[in-house]
């Protein structure tokens, strides 16, 4: 009998009411281990034999539980996949095909006499759908893959030797409810236990925790208890509060105090108990209140602004199964990285995990367990969000995930799901929700006219779009004028905005501009945290992080999950970098030698931080000085006067002030010492600068040989290619134009800026191919070389070099001018004179040239910005100083292979083999004061464009480095907007040069200091 799996009930049997996930000292006993486990192809197929406590299932597999069957036996039992809005099945609900993988779980367990009134069996997570048998009983059908369920088995279960026997179906109706942008992965993949329920045990409890501003908190109770389970006490030690009900009639609410506030900053927590006469409950109390006054959300009366991730749970090797070190370090590292909330998209977490975010400081929107993106390509027609069949499995949802979560002070809104079009059962959730907790409101971003929730939230919406959500003026999504008029009396959050996917997301400082422009807006949430790569392997045994169609699937949405600031391996990408540095909550300014800091906290002042400044001269650092910064009041600014030795001096090099932030102390997710925010000022820059045209040059003639020299570089007499410098063997210069094309790059999923500017789209763009295609219709992944000229004097070489790809009319004149200075012969100079013909009419990838160098030119030490790459819209992070990097460590292995790795602004750079330096150049700046910028790679762009996964690119013999005058920027187009105007790159005639230096000797300045007064200089900024 399988009919369960297609109806549209939430479950049956032996369910227990939704309640509490609580720390109690009642017994309990686990029964995560090793399982048996038999895979049937259908759940037609199945018989119930299995059920018998005398079944033999010695020819069965064994699996350990929690886990996903397809991520076990190499295949043996199927394949994960991968979809984002597609169903991997007809969609026909509530039906599921005959095709149903189903897994067959048994395990014996020794079960103590224990002195209890009832036993609960409880599942905290199976996807999708499973029935359930003890000891040949039948408990009952399970439903809701990440929702918890509890079965009563206290007359199927028995001291001593008991026999269990879980059926786990892949495919249910309820699938029909969960397509969520994630890996499908059956299996028992949280915790199952069975849990003893004593005589007069607290059967749930929700003591809901508010905050006044006279330093009271006061605490709403309410217990779930018989009158056997009387008297009951609540104690709060560290508050020397003791409250006694003798009987339910008692139960009330109570204030206690003076407390201290719980917010995301400052996570401060009571630990309390709740005492019956069978059971003792454990709970941490964090005091806190929500409220909405007009269109602002307030925490404790202050505004909150969102610095989010949407989180899935996600690992390479156990999917979405718990593991509490990965998941606190997990959160630990967003800390660091300045993220202060979390959405759980998109259903609940583990419940551990909201343990943690009480306890290290997150907001949190928890969202339901519930998708039906899939009907997008009906029309939304047969949504079951519209459909009266379906409110009972949706109602059952939100219910239990409010009942399980209702005692988290970190959860401050409710979310009824995600993608799920709109209709009455959304519009039943949430009335239930508003019934059921008066402190907290209810978020869905589909309603787009807050029709029946109390936040007005979009996902990825543009700039225009986003300033006019913030003023009163400009249409909005879905909304007539009256309409537009309710929603813009709401909060307004992005619950998913800045497209993570791959090297990104661009615009991230754009954003974050507007929150601090309109009150009304209150920030995001990024999309995403982390990639969902899955370990995989190559036909050779090479590992790699898979994704959609790595697994064999016919229907899949490729690389659209590899999306996170986070790879598969835990590393932090520059997009993370660039996050934490726009997200900070501490912002300088400087004028006239004087500091502003600016603290954009919520609760907490800056008596936690210790702040520093260094005066940067040329390449070398000054030693760093404390500075007396007075303590800091939430949203306030204080001053702080420039020590003399931080001020700008005369000097032949530019100058920087760099100032940050660290902590004092240890947290629970950081060390002393962890910066928290900085900044950087120009107070004295370069002034030569390299000019467009043609300047003079020494004429000369072609030379004779198929070799020749000038100062310490050999050349092709015939091509007019460097071959060798410094002994250094070399290929280049070569002009190129083409990128390893971004995630963002390739896609055309919204408008395109290069065919229709912002203002005149309404901040989307117009229609039409991706930045990727446009490049490759013309030309720029093939170019070819054609030399027209190659002349020569006593101190210069020149060559003229015409650049086009076949069948275009689109070419690049280039003249290569190398200079050796007769005063220095063994310094080179070359300039790039590059004019492109009047006829292009796209965007470049690049501009700039490449050189081939030899393999074990791996160690890269410069003067310029750094630490981590920067594009022109993703630049806030960097910061102009002295760093060093391996090849590895330059560049960010993406799952799927793209360009990476540039650092803009480059003064000067050196290249050694790790013991000894063999190359050295330097750049000079244009008058604007703009130098070119660097990348050192293994592969070439076009090797990058070609491999669908780091394993595939090739071996080089060679590595190469790229000096770029200029890059496009990054957007987020993969799901969000293209690149502004402002930071993409246009064809145009341009120069630039830089200098070969002798590795052994002093690198050789390229320019000489301007002046610019420290008035200049304000909050960091893109360079």
């Amino acid at each position: 009998m399988s009919s369960y799996v297609e109806d549209f009930t939430p479950g049956s049997g032996r369910r227990s009411p939704a309640r509490s996930w609580l720390h109690s000292d009642a017994p309990r006993l686990s029964l995560n281990g090793d399982w048996r486990f038999r895979l049937w192809p259908s759940h037609k197929v199945v018989d119930d034999a299995a059920a018998d406590p005398g079944f033999d299932d010695s020819d069965w597999d064994t699996i350990p539980v929690p886990s996903h069957w397809v991520l076990l036996g190499d295949g043996k039992y199927g394949r994960p996949a991968y979809t984002n809005v597609q169903y991997p099945f007809p969609i026909d609900p509530p039906y599921v095909p005959d095709e149903n993988p189903t897994g067959d779980h048994r395990r014996e367990f020794e079960l103590p006499d224990w002195d209890v009134e009832r036993i609960l069996l409880r599942f905290d997570g199976v996807e999708s759908v499973f029935r359930v048998w003890l000891n040949g009983i039948e408990v009952g059908v399970g439903k809701g893959s990440r929702l918890a369920s509890e079965f009563d088995v206290t007359d199927a279960v028995q001291a001593g030797t008991n026999s269990l026997r879980v059926l786990v179906h892949q495919w249910s109706s309820m699938s029909y409810l969960e397509d969520q942008d994630q890996w499908w992965l059956p299996g028992i993949f949280r915790d199952v236990t069975l849990l003893g329920r004593p005589v007069g045990a607290i059967d749930d409890l929700w003591l809901a925790c508010g905050f006044h501003h006279d330093g009271s908190g006061d605490i709403g109770v309410e217990l779930v208890a018989g009158p056997d389970a009387f008297p009951i006490t609540v104690e709060i030690a560290e508050l020397g509060h003791t409250q006694t009900f003798q009987s339910p009639a008692d139960v009330t609410g109570f204030t206690v105090g003076p407390v201290e506030p719980w917010s995301a900053e400052s996570p401060r927590l009571y630990d309390a108990s709740v005492i019956s006469t069978g059971e003792r409950v454990s709970l941490r109390l964090g005091f806190r209140t929500v409220r909405i006054d007009g269109d602002i959300l307030l925490v404790n009366g202050r505004q909150v602004i969102f610095h989010g991730m949407n989180r899935h749970e996600t690992h390479p090797v156990r999917g979405r199964m718990f593991d509490e070190t990965h998941a606190r370090a997990d959160l630990a590292l967003m800390k660091q990285s300045g993220v202060n909330a979390i959405r759980t998209s998109h259903y609940p977490p583990h419940p551990r995990v909201l343990d943690l975010c009480d306890e290290l400081g997150f907001w949190v929107v928890d969202e339901c367990d519930l998708e039906t993106h899939g009907f997008v390509f009906l029309g939304w027609r047969g949504n079951p969000s519209d459909d009266p069949r379906w409110e009972a499995a949706y109602l059952d949802r939100i219910e239990r995930t409010v009942e399980r979560d209702k005692n988290h002070a970190s959860v401050i809104i409710w979310s009824l799901g995600n993608e799920a079009g709109t209709g009455r059962n959304l519009a039943a959730m949430s009335q239930w929700v508003h019934r059921r907790d008066l402190t907290r409101p209810v978020h869905y971003e589909g309603d787009y006219t807050c029709a029946y929730t109390d936040l007005y939230s979009r996902m990825y919406p543009n700039f225009i779009e986003t300033a006019a959500i913030g003023g009163e003026a400009g249409a909005l999504l879905g909304c007539g004028p009256a309409e537009a008029k309710r929603v813009r009396t709401k909060p307004f959050l992005m619950c998913e905005y800045a497209h993570a996917m791959g090297n990104g997301p661009g615009g991230l400082s754009e954003y974050d501009e507007l929150a601090e422009r309109f009150p009304r807006l209150h920030g995001g949430f990024i999309w995403e945290w982390r990639d969902h790569g899955l370990l995989a392997h190559a036909a050779d045994g090479t590992e790699f992080y898979g994704y959609g169609g790595d697994f064999g699937e016919v229907v899949h949405d490729g690389n659209f999950v590899m999306d996170g600031m986070v790879l598969p391996d835990d590393t932090p990408t520059p997009g993370l970098a660039e996050f934490a540095a726009v997200s900070q909550p501490i912002r300088f300014s400087l004028s006239d030698n004087l500091l502003r800091v600016r603290s954009r906290y919520h609760s907490i002042t800056t008596e936690h931080l210790r702040f520093f400044g260094t005066l940067q001269t040329g390449s070398r650092d000054s030693e760093s000085v404390t500075l007396d910064v007075p303590t800091i009041a939430p949203g306030e600014s204080g001053d702080v006067a420039l020590p003399q030795s931080l001020r700008s001096v005369n000097s032949d090099s530019e100058a920087w002030l760099s100032v940050h932030a660290e902590l004092v102390q240890e947290t629970a997710w950081a060390g002393a010492g962890h910066v928290i925010a900085r900044g950087q000022f120009e107070l004295a820059g370069p002034g030569r600068a390299v000019q467009v045209g043609s300047p003079k040059f020494a004429a000369g003639e072609r030379p004779s040989g198929e070799t020749v020299t000038l100062g310490p570089a050999t050349f092709d007499g015939r091509t007019g290619s460097l071959t060798m410098i410094h002994g250094v063997q070399v290929d280049g210069p070569h002009l190129e134009l083409w990128r390893g094309p971004t995630d963002n790059d390739r896609s055309s999923t919204r408008g395109s800026f290069e065919l229709g500017a912002p203002e005149d789209t309404n901040g989307e763009g117009a229609p039409g191919p991706s930045s990727e295609q446009r490049w490759r219709q013309r030309g720029l992944d093939r170019l070819v070389h054609r030399v027209d000229e190659v002349s020569m004097s006593a101190n210069d070489l020149l060559t003229r070099v015409r650049v086009s790809a076949a069948n275009s009319g689109l070419s690049v004149d280039v003249a290569y001018r190398w200079h050796v200075d007769p005063v220095d012969p063994q310094s080179l100079t070359l300039r790039v004179d590059l004019v492109p013909s009047p006829n292009w009419d796209c965007t470049w990838p690049r501009v700039g040239v490449r050189f081939d160098l030899p393999k074990d030119l791996t160690q890269a030490s410069w003067f310029g910005t750094g630490p981590d790459e920067s594009y022109p819209d993703s630049s806030v992070a960097a910061r102009v100083g002295t760093f060093s990097a391996g090849i590895d460590e330059l560049n960010v292995r993406y799952s799927r292979p793209q360009e990476t790795g540039h650092r803009a602004q480059l003064r000067s750079l050196s290249l050694s083999d790790g013991a000894t330096t063999r190359l050295r150049l330097s750049t000079a700046p244009n008058s604007q004061g703009h130098r070119p910028g660097f990348t050192l790679s293994r592969y070439t762009p076009q090797q990058l464009d070609r491999a669908a996964h780091p394993y595939e690119l090739a071996d080089n013999d060679r590595v190469f480095l790229f000096i770029d005058d200029a890059v496009h920027g990054l957007g987020s187009r993969a799901c969000g907007i293209d690149v502004l105007p402002e930071h993409a790159l246009w064809p145009g005639a341009r120069a630039f040069a830089m200098s070969f230096d002798q590795p052994g000797g002093n690198t050789v300045a390229a320019s000489q200091p301007r002046s610019k007064s420290a008035s200049d200089a304000h909050e960091p900024q893109p360079r």
